[in-house]
């Protein structure tokens, strides 16, 4: 029993280290590591929409953030004026996810 309990809590660790360790704290952390603030900010329209804005038009929706992560890795313009965004390809989709989640609670 012992033996499964050990082999159990080996299993789980990095679910817990990946899932547990993640705060909306995170988010905002890795996009200030990132380019993002170059054109956006919480509350103001920059280059891009303020991130206020994108949580009020996508907070809630199903399939918002599999949309966004595309936005975010893909670019694009045409959503929110004439301004493109750049692409981030190089960005792995669990770490625009995290920080797509910080987005997303801004009110």
């Amino acid at each position: 029993m012992k033996r499964f309990a050990v082999f159990l809590g080996l299993l789980l660790a990095p679910a817990l280290v990946v899932y547990g360790s993640v705060s909306g704290s995170d988010g905002e952390a890795m996009m200030k590591k990132s380019d993002c603030f170059s054109c956006h900010s919480v509350r103001q329209k920059l280059v891009g929409p303020a991130y206020i804005d994108v949580a009020k038009k996508y907070r809630g929706k199903k399939g918002a953030l599999v949309l966004l992560v595309k936005k975010v890795k893909e670019g694009g313009s045409g959503n929110w004026g004439s301004a493109a965004m750049v692409a981030h390809p190089g960005l792995p989709d669990s770490d625009i996810k995290v920080m797509l989640q910080w987005v997303l609670k801004q009110k």
